[in-house]
């Protein structure tokens, strides 16, 4: 099933070469793996490479995760583990903090626990037993929608944040116009926004200044 626009959109923004004719498949992706048993690595990397991707399997423990990301910027990560551990879920936080993109956690873990800490550590699908190549790509789909559609969602929540920040600025400012001029509210915003206008600026930017200069002003006790 295709996917929809936003995730197509977001997913343009990770690789251009995501997706290709409109099928809603991650192709020719470079995807990095981390697998330490020789026949489950065969198995992950049969699948990738029959798929078209470009696989990285490098011989290191996910305790370089960080670095391999940094050096190889793989658009989808392959994590198989008995379970995951502590130092494994830290390491995906990082990623997932400053350079995120979709996880895939093959594990033989069935506890919720677990599957709920990986989740929220960044892992876009966790899948319990179902290591087969035939089942990856499937997979991998579902991790990058799943991927994508949480990108935007944070994406449009920080701008909620961005913007109920803004308003609190702008309100404080307004305020402390109204009381040094004597004036409305509307008078007040209007100062603001063409003092915005007259030098380039955001109307936030205006207000950020007025507060400042208002607590330059002011005595400190």
């Amino acid at each position: 099933m295709p996917l929809a626009p936003l995730v197509r959109q977001l997913l343009s923004q990770l690789a251009p070469s995501h997706l290709a004719g409109g099928q809603g498949q991650l192709l020719m992706s470079r995807i990095l793996v981390f697998e330490d048993d020789v026949v489950r690595r065969e198995t992950l990397l049969r699948g990738l490479l029959q798929a078209g991707h470009e696989v990285i399997a490098p011989a290191a423990s996910v305790l370089s995760m960080v670095r391999l990301v940094r050096d190889f910027c793989p658009d989808v990560i392959i994590i198989d583990t008995a379970s995951p551990d502590r130092d494994t879920l830290e390491h995906i936080c990082v990623i997932t903090r400053d350079d995120p993109r979709p996880i895939v956690m093959f594990s033989a873990d069935p506890d919720s626990a677990k599957i709920r800490d990986a989740v929220r550590a960044g892992v876009s699908a966790y899948v319990v037993d179902g290591l087969a190549a035939d089942r990856l790509q499937p997979i991998l789909d579902v991790a990058v929608a799943r991927f994508a559609e949480l990108q935007a969602l944070r994406g449009e929540l920080a701008e909620a944040r961005s913007r109920l920040a803004e308003r609190k600025l702008l309100d404080r400012a307004k305020g402390i116009l109204m009381q040094a001029r004597g004036i409305s509210e509307e008078e007040a915003y209007s100062m603001l926004r063409q003092t915005a206008m007259a030098s380039s600026k955001r109307v936030a930017e205006i207000a950020e200044q007025v507060i400042a200069l208002r607590e330059l002003l002011i005595e400190q006790p």
